[in-house]
């Protein structure tokens, strides 16, 4: 599979639409279950998911729905999103290729931060036309701010690529409007080939309705921007992380990771799945 993966919100989607006019197959729908009604508005051109978004692992293939399988040699060449924990957990006779997409923080902040007014006004709307208590109207959402989410699946997705050894290129939402030419140039031929003129024409830079704004952010101190923007920079770049700075990122994963323990366990305790409730309808 050509896996596309990132954080919620970092530029997935445009990747699917890309890949998909590009002429690669693919697995997903643009709107599953109520999207169409509760979140479109925050990705009108489709987020093309499926159920391989939680990881292509025993859990997802075969489907516990209906039992479909699918095999390694058949799902070859076909494009599929795969969020960061669900890339960590899938079976390598699955990675194929890996396209990474990463947002800035404070912009991922604020675009989650949006997704998410859209999705409660929808629910709410839901509750208030029936039963208030039915379960199909409530949602679950970890505890940890949004911008340590990024930080975390940022850390987790360089240190499973780094461990593993599957082919992955990395490349920033801004690197990719900046310069869609020479980003598609380079990442067609690496996934097997396609249309380039019809993958940048799935280009929609009207579609960023949030952008980076400076400031203090939920759970952030300031030595801990200063990484995250250095992380940021460097990739965006196209620079390789020095062997110092890797350390760095170390030094802040066990920094936060203490920090936020407590809270993440919680979150993992809760029986309820980590995705908002219009993930599975």
């Amino acid at each position: 599979m050509v896996i596309v993966t990132g954080t919620k919100r970092s530029g997935t989607s445009m990747w699917m639409q890309m890949l998909i006019a590009a002429g690669l197959p693919h697995l997903g729908e643009a709107f599953p279950a109520s999207w169409s009604e509760s979140i479109k508005g925050a990705n009108p051109h489709g987020f093309y998911e499926s159920r391989f978004r939680k990881g292509v692992f025993f859990a997802t293939n075969p489907d516990p729905k209906t039992g479909a399988f699918v095999p390694p040699k058949e799902s070859k060449r076909h494009a599929v999103k795969v969020f960061i924990p669900g890339v960590v957990r899938s079976d390598l006779a699955y990675i194929e290729r890996v396209v990474a997409s990463m947002r800035d923080w404070r912009e991922y902040d604020r675009s989650v931060r949006r997704l998410y007014a859209l999705e409660d006004t929808w629910l709410e709307k839901k509750r208030a036309e029936g039963d208030p208590d039915d379960p199909r109207w409530r949602t679950f959402r970890t505890k940890v701010p949004p911008a340590l989410e990024w930080w975390f699946e940022n850390y987790e997705l360089i240190r499973d690529a780094a461990t593993r050894r599957y082919p992955i290129h990395l490349v920033t939402y801004d690197a990719l409007l900046r310069d869609p030419e020479q980003v598609l140039g380079k990442v067609l031929p690496w996934v097997g080939g396609g249309d380039l003129a019809k993958a940048m024409e799935a280009i929609r830079p009207d579609a960023r309705t949030q952008h980076r704004v400076d400031g203090a952010i939920e759970g952030v101190e300031p030595e801990d921007a200063a990484i995250f923007d250095e992380l940021y920079r460097l990739l965006d770049e196209g620079q390789p992380l020095p062997a110092a700075f890797v350390e760095e990122l170390n030094t802040t994963q066990h920094r936060l990771e203490e920090r936020w323990r407590p809270t993440a366990q919680r979150d993992r305790d809760d029986p309820r799945d980590e995705a908002t409730v219009n993930a599975e309808g």
